[in-house]
């Protein structure tokens, strides 16, 4: 038979429980109507510093020369006889590359010696001739004098006095032939002279020399060819050696380039770049690949040869700006803008952007130093809303 507790035992043990019971209540109460903490959005922010800049733009290309003189004979059909320069020869102003055959103009040069002696000739006969003719015309004239004189005292007839007059005439007239003949003498003989002196010249250029120094590129003649100018050059010769880099550039990036801009030159197994200078940049576009071109002159052209392909680094501007992350910069209708955090509040500032460098860009205008700046802009933040700045870490731009 089951035997229950006794009923002062049960109130008893009811008594003694109150207290907690009451306790419990309370504490619960408590916690449902104490405020709730407001927790905000941990948003990285980075710091409007000023960092040195460096505006690059690069390109690439081949080497060229700077200039390239063509080596032509100046005078034509003559065999070449011999050959004096090669392919990477340095060579000096004048220096003579090719000998001509001078044997034809040799023979020619006799033939107008004997022109030259044909026409003296003829001008000491001209010059003789006309001696003769002043002589025959000075008697002419006193015959003539005199026979006129006689027919006004009555003492000659009207007939000798014509003859008289007549033969003076011609007289005169030989001495007017005579003096041409010695004129037309003389100008042979200068034309003889001006023959040979132009073959002279003619043998002075047999020798083939070199218009400019610099290095030989290239060699087309061959010993016992004819030399003439229609063909291809004897010699291609590079100014001085010099070379350049022929550096091709995006279209929106040609207007940064100017002369005398430094540029870092690399290529494929050269442990050590070079460097250069921009002596020119193109004024024109090419249509077809929408490219600019920068002419970059070599410092170390022993370096570097001919048809070579090189990467170019130009540096455009260097200073030292205030800078924030790339990633910090949005974009809106107006233009670039970033999202400002002052006491916490975001907000959106439109800026303006420089040099770009890396993962840092330059801002002209709209920040000032020190001040935070959402690092990413395309956090979910809105102009207005309330963040936990977080520094960003050092080194992780």
């Amino acid at each position: 038979m089951r035997q229950f507790a006794p009923l002062s035992f049960v109130l008893a043990s009811l008594l003694a429980a109150t207290p907690v019971l009451s306790a419990g209540a309370a504490l619960a109460e408590e916690t449902v109507t104490a405020p709730k903490e407001e927790s905000l959005p941990a948003i990285t922010v980075s710091t409007v510093r000023m960092e040195h800049l460096r505006d690059r733009v690069v390109a690439s290309g081949l080497v060229a020369p700077v200039e390239k003189v063509l080596v032509q004979p100046l005078i034509e059909g003559q065999p070449i006889e011999s050959l004096n320069a090669d392919v990477g020869d340095t060579v000096t102003a004048g220096q003579v590359l090719a000998k001509l055959s001078e044997s034809t103009l040799r023979l020619q040069e006799s033939q107008f010696e004997a022109s030259l002696a044909s026409a003296q000739a003829q001008v000491a006969q001209a010059e003789a001739q006309l001696l003769e003719a002043n002589a025959k015309a000075d008697d002419a004239k006193r015959i003539n004098e005199r026979t006129t004189a006689l027919r006004a005292q009555g003492s000659a007839s009207q007939a000798a006095a014509d003859t008289a007059s007549a033969n003076a005439v011609a007289a005169q007239a030989g001495v007017t032939v005579a003096l041409q003949t010695l004129e037309a003498a003389k100008a042979q003989v200068k034309v003889v002279r001006a023959q040979i002196d132009n073959l002279d010249l003619e043998l002075t250029r047999t020798d083939v020399v070199a218009p400019v120094g610099g290095t030989v590129v290239e060699r087309n003649a061959m010993v016992g060819a004819i030399a003439s100018a229609s063909g291809s050059p004897m010699f291609t010769i590079v100014r001085d050696g010099a070379l350049e880099l022929r550096a091709d550039v995006a279209e929106r990036l040609v207007i940064k380039l100017q002369p005398g801009q430094k540029a870092t030159l690399r290529t494929v197994g050269m442990n050590e770049p070079l460097t250069g200078t921009i002596r020119l940049v193109d004024p024109v576009i090419d249509t077809d690949t929408r490219l600019g071109r920068a002419r970059i002159t070599v410092d170390r052209n022993d370096l570097v040869r001919q048809g070579m392909f090189m990467d170019a680094d130009i540096l455009v501007a260097e200073r030292d700006a205030l800078a924030i992350p790339v990633t910090a910069v949005g974009a809106a209708a107006g233009g670039a803008t970033v999202m400002k955090v002052t006491n916490g509040i975001v907000s959106r500032v439109p800026v303006q952007l420089g040099i770009r460098e890396g993962g840092l860009v330059e801002v002209t205008s709209g920040l000032s130093e020190g001040d935070l700046v959402v690092t990413k802009a395309a956090s979910f933040v809105r102009d207005g809303d309330h963040i936990q700045p977080v520094p960003e870490a050092v080194g992780t731009n």
